[in-house]
C-alpha cells in the first residue's frame, strides 16, 4: 500500500506530536523530581561552587574522556553479558533482622551497590537506599544482580538520619524513598538535592542541605560534614543543578567517611589531615572505566584514597555498573589492599559487620560463584 507525500508528512507530524506528549508525560512524573527554584535556587546562587548556572568540581573534570570506550561501555550496560558483567548465579547473601539488633552495638549492614545501614552510638543511619529492581527511570537499565534485592522498606527500623550523596538514580530512588517516608526523622543531603524531597511532600523541617565544607549538627552526639567529591549530578536533562558530596559522620566514639561517587582527587588527603583519620572509610568501587576515569575511581585509586584518609578499615560497596568482569572490583581491591595500614572488610550482602570487633572474618565470597 502506498502513501502520498502529503499523508506521509501528516503521519510524521502526528507521530512527532505523540512522542512529544509522551516525553512531556515522562518528565512530569514525580520520580523525575524537581530542579531547585525560588528561595532554594537563591541559596544555591550564593555558593562559590555554583558557576555559570551549574555546580563545578574543585578541579577540571571531564565526565567523558574516551568516547570510543564509552559507547562500547553503554552497549554492555544495556545488553550485559551473563557470566562476565553479570554473574550466572545468584549473589550469596545473609539477611540480618535490623529490628532485632542490639542498639548499643556499632555496626554496618550492606544492601548492595551504595546502599547501607549504619548503627553508631545508638544512632540509626541509612545511606543512599535503593530497594528497586532497577536503579533507573527505565525498566531495562541498571538491573540489580539476581538475588541481591533481599531488603525492602518494611525491613527498616525507624531511621534517625537518611543521607543522600547526590541525585543520580542509583543513589536517590523515588520508590524506595517514598516507601520509607514515614520512618525518616532527618534527611541530610548536598545543596539543592532537597528540592526533590520538597517536591515529594517531605516536611521541610526535617531536611538539611548544605554546601561543601559545611557542618550539620543534628545533636550533641552527631555531626555530619558535607565534603567535596569529584563527580556530577542530574536525573534527566538538567545536569549539575544540584550538588554531589562525600561525608564525614562524627559521633562521640566514631569517625566515618563515606565517599559517595567520585574520581580520585587531592581532597582525600586534605580531608584525612583535617579529621586526623577515620575509623572506617566506606568507598565506591565498581563503576570504573577509562571513559569516565575522572568521575569514578579505579580500585587501586580507592586503596590510595583510603590511605590518604588515614582510615583504619576500608569497606567497599558497589557491583559492576561498568563493562568489566563483575568480580573484577572485588579482586582488584583485595589485591590493592595487601600490606596496607588499613583492614579490608568484604562482607556478604546483608551480613552484619561489627565495627568494634577486630577478629571478625570475611571470606572471598565472589570467588565461590561464576
Amino acid at each position: 500500500m502506498s502513501i502520498s507525500r502529503r499523508n506521509f508528512f501528516k503521519l510524521a507530524g502526528i507521530t512527532t506530536a505523540l512522542l512529544a506528549m509522551g516525553g512531556i508525560g515522562f518528565i512530569n512524573q514525580p520520580k523525575i523530581g524537581r530542579s531547585p527554584k525560588g528561595d532554594k535556587l537563591a541559596k544555591i546562587l550564593k555558593s562559590p561552587h555554583y558557576v555559570n548556572g551549574e555546580f563545578q568540581n574543585l578541579e577540571s573534570t571531564s565526565v567523558l574522556v574516551n568516547k570510543d570506550n564509552y559507547y562500547n561501555g553503554i552497549k554492555e550496560i544495556l545488553f550485559p553479558t551473563k557470566g562476565v558483567t553479570v554473574p550466572k548465579e545468584n549473589i550469596p547473601t545473609q539477611k540480618t533482622d535490623l529490628n532485632a539488633l542490639n542498639p548499643k552495638e556499632n555496626l554496618l549492614v550492606w544492601f548492595g551497590h551504595s546502599s547501607f545501614y549504619l548503627q553508631i552510638d545508638g544512632i540509626k543511619i541509612l545511606v543512599d537506599p535503593v530497594f528497586s529492581d532497577y536503579a533507573s527511570p527505565l525498566f531495562f537499565i541498571n538491573k540489580a544482580f539476581a538475588g541481591t534485592n533481599i531488603y525492602t522498606a518494611n525491613d527498616m527500623p525507624d531511621i534517625d538520619v537518611l543521607i543522600i550523596s547526590h541525585d543520580h538514580w542509583d543513589h536517590l530512588d523515588y520508590a524506595t524513598i517514598m516507601s520509607l517516608k514515614h520512618k525518616i526523622k532527618h534527611i541530610v543531603c548536598p545543596l539543592g538535592v532537597s528540592s526533590h524531597f520538597y517536591h515529594w511532600g517531605f516536611n521541610p523541617d526535617i531536611i538539611h542541605d548544605e554546601d561543601w565544607y559545611r557542618e550539620i549538627k543534628l545533636s550533641d552526639n552527631l555531626k555530619i560534614h558535607i565534603l567535596p567529591s569529584r563527580h556530577f549530578s542530574g536525573r534527566f536533562l538538567d545536569n549539575n543543578k544540584t550538588l554531589w558530596a562525600s561525608f564525614a559522620i562524627i559521633t562521640p566514639t566514631k569517625k566515618i567517611f563515606y565517599s559517595g561517587d567520585g574520581g580520585y582527587s587531592p581532597q582525600f588527603q586534605e580531608i584525612g589531615d583535617y579529621f586526623q583519620g577515620f575509623d572506617l572509610a566506606i568507598m565506591e568501587n565498581g563503576q570504573y572505566n577509562t571513559s569516565w576515569a575522572q568521575i569514578h575511581m579505579m580500585p587501586e585509586e580507592v586503596a590510595q584514597a583510603t590511605m590518604d584518609l588515614q582510615a583504619k578499615i576500608l569497606f567497599c560497596g558497589k557491583f559492576a555498573l561498568s563493562p568489566h568482569h563483575w568480580q573484577d572490583p572485588f579482586e582488584r581491591i583485595y589485591t590493592a589492599s595487601q600490606n596496607k595500614s588499613y583492614k579490608l572488610f568484604t562482607p556478604l550482602l546483608g551480613e552484619t559487620v561489627f565495627l568494634d570487633q577486630n577478629n571478625q572474618k570475611f571470606n572471598k565470597w565472589w570467588t565461590t560463584i561464576s
